[in-house]
This record gives structure tokens, C-alpha cells and sequence, in this order.
């Protein structure tokens, strides 16, 4: 295959990036980066729809890749995924699909997609009060996690079993503007796995730590590469195809009583730490994900 001109949007800066662009080089391919911030549109004279960015038209290039979006205003946000549903419906391959982000970004959305197939989550309550959060807080005894909808490496992430902690923790996010997401803790707690899909394939990593209940290498914890059981491999493989997700992280908590319970899906993963753990080149399988005529029929393990 012939040399591609690939974009990424996003920080064009930094591991991942630098990850990202070498495993383009060596590929033979031109990998450009372009910030969220730089996308802009226009309807010309014959009612033409136009995608740009600081790298150029969005047209012009056999795959874009979405990685980290920044923060934006509620107009921002909508205009930029307007962008890239628009550039996506006039035939422009984007990894992953826009729609894909909407729901991914949201975890009670993929809470919700992820239950109607049919598989464990834990039980979760999404209101905007802190009297509606404290009335989920007992309903689901008194042992919850709190986190924001949307964030990513376990920032924001709380585990609260104290009701006046709760209490204040909820009139924070309350005055703050925030959707108060409130689920109940799955134990053990400091443990789970992560099954990383890229494109067909998808690999899983044990991650725990001894310190907190949260495992995100950021925070602290160890990954080790494990063996992904058919269960867990058909799983993977539904949940992909249900997101039309390309490049993404499913992670399950290694519950003691229900097995695996889904948590949430990440539609821009980090992989530094299943790099680590894994003797593959991770950023140049998902550089071959652009090189695929059509979206993954399955999920294979590797």
C-alpha cells in the first residue's frame, strides 16, 4: 500500500503523539496533527459542505484520528463533533466515528448501551441535586463512587462511604453545575482488566493497585498483559461492534461476587501502560486501523 496522509486531532505533543508519528514514519505513511480548536466549516456557493483545519481540509486525508478533545463551551464542543459528523457523513474515515465519541464521552450513555446488550454494570443513579444524590446515595448503601460523567485517568474519581462527606461532596458539585453521578462500589476494589480494542484485535492487561481502589497506571497502577477469556472475548467483541468503536478500552471490574461488571468504555485511550506490558507495537496497530476499507466485523484476540 501506497504512503497515506493521515490527521490527528488533538495535542500534537507528548507520548502518545510522539507514539502515534513514528509508527506512521515507519509505516510509510505522513502523520499531521491539528487542534480541536483549529476545525472550522463553511457551505460554499453550490451548497458544498467544507471541514478544515489547521492542517487543511479534512477531506484531503485518508484518515483522521480523534484523539483527547479539550474542554469547550456546550457551543464549542457541539460545533466540533458537528464538524466531524458532517466530514464523516460526506465520506471521510475518522477513528473513531463521531457518533462513537457522543456516546463513549458520556459513561451513563455507555452505561446504558452497554446493559441493553445485555451485560453487568453497576447499578448507577444520575441526578442534578444534592438531595436526589443523598436519596441514591442510601439507596445504594451507603458505599459509592462518585465520579464526573465525563474525565478520563480516574480524575475526579471518589469512593465515599461516609454520608457527610457525602453530603458536602454532593453541594460542591451541586454549586458547581455538575450532573452528580452516583454508583454503587463493586468490590473488590484495586483490581480490574482492561481489553484494549484496536481494530480486529483486542489484548487485555490485569491492572491493579495496592494503595487505592482506582487502577489507572497514572494513579499508581501496575499493568500485567492476561489472557482474555471467551466470555470476556465475545463481550469485546459486542460491545465493539455496538459503539462501531475502532480504537477503544473496555474495562471490567473483576467483581468477587458477579464476575465482570463493565464500568465504563473509553472511546481515546491511553495505552502507555499496556505498552509496557505488551511485546507489540500498540500505536502501530492502530496507525494499520486507517489502512481498513470497512469498520471491524469482530473481535479477535491476539
Amino acid at each position: 500500500m501506497t504512503g497515506r496522509k493521515l490527521l490527528a486531532l488533538g495535542p500534537g505533543e507528548g507520548w502518545h503523539a510522539d507514539q502515534l508519528k513514528r509508527a506512521a514514519a515507519r509505516l510509510g505513511h505522513r502523520l499531521v496533527y491539528a487542534p480541536y480548536e483549529s476545525l472550522a466549516a463553511r457551505i460554499d456557493g453550490q451548497g458544498t459542505h467544507i471541514a478544515t483545519s489547521a492542517a487543511g481540509d479534512l477531506a484531503a486525508f485518508d484518515a483522521v484520528f480523534c484523539r483527547t478533545m479539550p474542554a469547550g463551551t456546550l457551543e464549542q464542543i457541539t460545533f466540533r463533533l458537528a464538524v466531524l459528523h458532517s466530514a464523516f457523513a460526506a465520506g471521510v474515515r475518522i477513528i473513531n466515528p463521531p457518533r462513537t465519541l457522543e456516546l463513549a464521552i458520556d459513561k451513563y450513555a455507555t452505561l446504558v448501551q452497554v446493559a441493553a446488550l445485555g451485560y453487568r454494570v453497576p447499578e448507577t443513579v444520575v441526578v442534578q441535586s444534592r438531595k436526589a444524590a443523598m436519596e441514591a446515595f442510601d439507596l445504594l448503601g451507603g458505599d459509592v463512587v462518585v465520579k464526573p460523567i465525563f474525565g478520563g485517568e480516574g480524575r475526579g474519581v471518589m469512593r465515599i462511604r461516609d454520608r457527610q462527606l457525602a453530603w458536602y461532596c454532593c453541594s460542591t458539585l451541586e454549586g458547581l453545575g455538575a450532573a452528580l453521578y452516583v454508583q454503587k462500589f463493586v468490590p473488590p476494589g484495586g483490581r480490574d482488566t482492561r481489553m484494549l480494542v484496536i481494530g480486529e484485535e483486542t489484548f487485555g492487561i490485569r491492572r491493579t493497585n495496592d494503595r487505592d481502589f482506582r487502577t489507572n497506571v497514572a494513579g499508581g497502577g501496575i499493568g500485567q498483559a492476561v489472557e482474555l477469556t471467551p466470555a470476556q472475548l465475545t463481550m469485546s467483541r459486542d460491545i465493539a461492534r455496538s459503539l462501531s468503536l475502532v480504537i477503544g478500552a473496555i474495562d471490567l471490574i473483576d467483581c468477587d461476587v458477579h464476575g465482570s461488571v463493565v464500568v465504563e468504555v473509553n472511546g481515546v485511550p491511553g495505552w502507555k501502560g499496556a505498552q509496557g506490558c505488551l511485546s507489540i507495537d500498540l500505536a502501530e496497530r492502530m496507525i494499520r486501523c486507517s489502512e481498513a476499507a470497512t469498520e471491524p466485523a469482530a473481535v479477535q484476540e491476539r
